[in-house]
This record gives C-alpha cells, sequence and structure tokens, in this order.
C-alpha cells in the first residue's frame, strides 16, 4: 500500500484537493470559495515569510 501511494503521491493529493475544493462549492457557494482560497494564500505566503524571516526567532530571544 505504501508503494501505491508514493506511486501516485501527486494524483492522489491533487483529487483530493479536487473533492474539498468541489464540497466547499456545493456547501458555501463559489464566491465564499474564492475567498477561502484567497484567505488561506495570503496566511501561506504570511507563514512562509515568518519562517524566511525567523522573526519568532528574533523576538524571543531579545526576551
Amino acid at each position: 500500500m505504501k508503494e501505491l501511494f508514493l506511486e501516485y503521491k501527486y494524483p492522489i493529493i491533487g483529487g483530493l484537493i479536487g473533492l474539498v475544493l468541489a464540497l466547499f462549492f456545493f456547501t458555501i457557494g463559489f464566491f465564499k470559495t474564492i475567498l477561502l482560497l484567497v484567505m488561506v494564500g495570503i496566511g501561506v505566503f504570511i507563514g512562509s515569510y515568518i519562517k524566511n524571516e525567523d522573526l519568532f526567532g528574533k523576538f524571543f530571544q531579545n526576551k
């Protein structure tokens, strides 16, 4: 089973993402789903910026 997942990892992940997006489209609507995706994208951007700049390490190191 592990070999099967490793061989088809990206199609499986893509299918699960498609399933989640379809569920969001049908339950909360198109525009709310788009807003949710934009907010997640902003969160990922902020999180990667904080990690790359090591802001938490600099903040807690001074105390």
